[in-house]
């Protein structure tokens, strides 16, 4: 093998390296990243001109990675803190068929999942009370700590 060739074979094996360590989850940690984003409230173009009962803005999550999440739940703290088995105020679960998806907004429904309890909805947001997120898929988990604020009106 003549200098030539194994220079050409080490930059390919490098550049494989790099491919494999920043555009695969093969290096990827096992816990889901979770950042969060709270929105402002803004009435629809089209349609009802509905103002929403949310005393709070809303909040959009976003993940390090595309997931098929199989269950999402949202318990606050403070019942975090007093019982093991906190009544989640928003919790969708998926079976087998959810989309991997890169981000959810709270209270909105997910392509493939539903509600843990038919029929139930999802309760709204108070402002500047700690919530936690807790999401899972097959093999990962993550959890994430949130609060909203209150929301004002936007001025015409």
């Amino acid at each position: 093998m003549t200098k030539k060739q194994l220079v050409l074979l080490l930059a390919a094996l490098l550049a494989f390296g790099a491919y494999a360590v920043f555009f695969t989850d093969w290096f990827a940690s096992e816990n889901i990243q979770i950042v969060h984003t709270l929105r402002p409230y803004t009435a629809p173009k089209r349609g009802r001109k509905t103002v929403p009962d949310q005393p709070g803005n809303a909040v959009s999550f976003a993940l390090d990675r595309k997931c098929k999440l199989t269950e999402v739940k949202v318990i606050p703290v403070s019942d975090l803190v007093t019982n093991k088995y906190a009544h989640p105020i928003w919790h969708l679960v998926s079976e087998s068929n959810s989309v991997p998806m890169k981000g959810i907004v709270y209270g909105m429904p997910i392509q493939g999942m539903h509600p843990a309890v038919p029929g139930s909805q999802p309760d709204p947001l108070e402002p500047n009370v700690p919530y936690r997120l807790f999401i899972k898929t097959h093999d990962l988990a993550g959890e994430h700590e949130f609060k909203t604020t209150e929301r004002v009106a936007l001025r015409r």
